[in-house]
């Protein structure tokens, strides 16, 4: 009989991009900088092809975070649960392959 797997387990344990978070934080804060610059963009009327520039700029900016936190979550997370086994492991994959398909979804 296989023991059930918690859930929030994952809110109980530290995070792979811990030793990263100042810098992930700084990244967030730019981004949120740009969104609001977006915004002043639309609201001052300004060409249509600038302001679509910027939302390429963001878009990389969102995807290049979302690609560290995953390559932190695979390099942390899955490996830690994948070396311990189990049904922990299985979830950890299928959550970070459910992850990784809506980054490419998206």
């Amino acid at each position: 009989m296989t023991e059930p797997v918690d859930e929030h387990a994952h809110d109980q344990a530290q995070h792979g991009y811990i030793g990263d978070k100042k810098a992930y934080l700084a990244r967030l804060k730019r981004i949120e900088g740009q969104a609001r610059g977006l915004q002043r963009m639309v609201e001052d009327e300004k060409y249509c092809i600038d302001i679509l520039t910027q939302i390429s700029a963001m878009t990389k900016a969102l995807e290049s975070v979302a690609l560290g936190l995953l390559d932190d979550h695979l390099t942390h997370c899955v490996v830690d649960a994948a070396a311990a086994g189990g049904p922990e492991a299985d979830a950890k994959i299928k959550e970070a392959s459910a992850a990784i398909a809506r980054l490419v979804r998206s």
